[in-house]
């Protein structure tokens, strides 16, 4: 039985509906789209039965905002009925490039700003809706998962205050760190790794590229990423290497400790392609040091594969990079914001994951199991052997 078949022989928890607030309306746009022609396809006995009343529809997309008063305040409104709804909300946390007055003032939006947005969002449904799923690509403050000091466990906090708050289910991509979901035991909370698209999308952009033990390598640029590179290197059938990250613990700089080499695990890598993985690249002196290093060590070509590419010093050290040789491409998601400037690189690929979330909303819509979505070794098999890599 096939994955529709599957899911049109279930009954929908309730009239779906979709809230892309303001920071992820192309990304919600594109999800809306898929749903919306994979509907309209679907012909069963069932459907024009009450059960299945709102099924088809021109769009799923509701209308909510977030108006700011002259101080910089806001509040969230739904202009449509939201009653007895299956609701799937997508924030984008890390989008930069939207701007709200402040007494005059503009002010670009942080992720604190978004998270904000999206609890008055939750507030304004009023617990009217049969469910609210909460779509965040970007985990807000994954990156503050754990205490090693005095101080605030802020992604903890924020999961607990969403499911107080009546959210159901959380779902995210490649998540930092996984164990934060023990601040939420009740609850669902699901990461989910893009790793069929990012192999789809150098299989589809890099003709020659060669998947194979004898010509590529999966790296991890740090110890914490290792368990992601494992898999890589397991489903593709090609040898893996590790850096770990040699800080001095006796400074902190910009809020880290600073890093003082990579040193690497691994065997011979002359002449192979590297593919290293990550979760983001946020800077990128990481993934820029690791590359040098790798060249060092007569490296082939090196592929850059990150879920989220944040880019906060901007792009000149990738361009540079790309220009002495060091980077042949670089792939992130259109998970978080993209700059027009990064999409018209030469050396950026850009991998839509829009398919794969209106997947798991038509599916959870239907409270059908999504493990086959979650695990994708069988896609990849096929993916292979359709590009005669097997």
């Amino acid at each position: 039985m096939s994955q529709q078949e599957k899911i049109f022989n279930t009954i929908p928890v309730g009239t779906l509906g979709i809230i892309a607030l303001e920071s992820s309306q192309s990304l919600g746009n594109k999800v809306n789209d898929y749903i919306v022609d994979w509907r309209n396809e679907r012909n069963n006995e069932h459907k024009t039965t009450i059960a299945f009343a709102g099924y088809q529809r021109d769009s799923y997309l509701l209308e909510a905002s977030c108006p700011r008063f002259g101080s910089g305040e806001a509040k969230g409104v739904i202009k449509e009925s939201v009653r007895g709804s299956d609701l799937y909300l997508i924030v984008d946390v890390c989008n930069h490039s939207l701007t709200y007055s402040v007494c005059g003032h503009t002010n670009h939006m942080s992720p604190d700003d978004h998270y904000q947005d999206l609890k008055r969002i939750i507030a304004a449904v009023g617990g009217k809706a049969r469910r609210i799923t909460v779509i965040m690509p970007f985990l807000y403050e994954s990156r503050q998962h754990k205490r090693s000091s005095r101080e605030s466990l802020d992604c903890a906090l924020a999961l607990q205050e969403l499911t107080n708050m009546g959210v159901e289910s959380i779902i995210t991509f490649d998540a930092h760190d996984p164990r934060v979901q023990n601040s939420i035991p009740l609850k669902s909370f699901e990461t989910v790794q893009p790793t069929y698209q990012f192999i789809k999308a150098l299989l589809k952009n890099v003709p020659d590229i060669k998947m194979d033990a004898e010509h590529m390598m999966v790296i991890s640029p740090d110890e914490g990423g290792m368990s992601r590179a494992v898999y890589y290197a397991n489903v593709l059938g090609v040898d893996m290497g590790m850096f770990y990250k040699r800080r001095d613990y006796t400074r902190i700089v910009d809020g880290r400790n600073p890093i003082v080499a990579h040193e690497f695990l691994g065997t011979d890598i002359e002449g192979k392609d590297m593919l290293i993985i990550d979760d983001m690249i946020s800077s990128g002196d990481s993934m820029i040091d690791v590359a040098t290093e790798l060249k060092r060590r007569k490296a082939g070509r090196i592929f850059i594969a990150c879920t989220f590419g944040l880019f906060t010093n901007g792009l000149e050290k990738f361009d540079k990079a790309v220009e002495e040789g060091l980077i042949y491409k670089v792939l992130t998601t259109n998970l978080v914001y993209q700059p027009e400037e990064l999409l018209t690189k030469d050396y950026y690929i850009s991998v839509d994951i829009s398919k794969y979330i209106a997947l798991l909303i038509d599916t959870l819509n239907h409270d059908a199991s999504i493990s086959d979505l979650l695990n994708p070794t069988e896609r990849i098999q096929a993916v292979l052997k359709k590009y005669n890599q097997r």
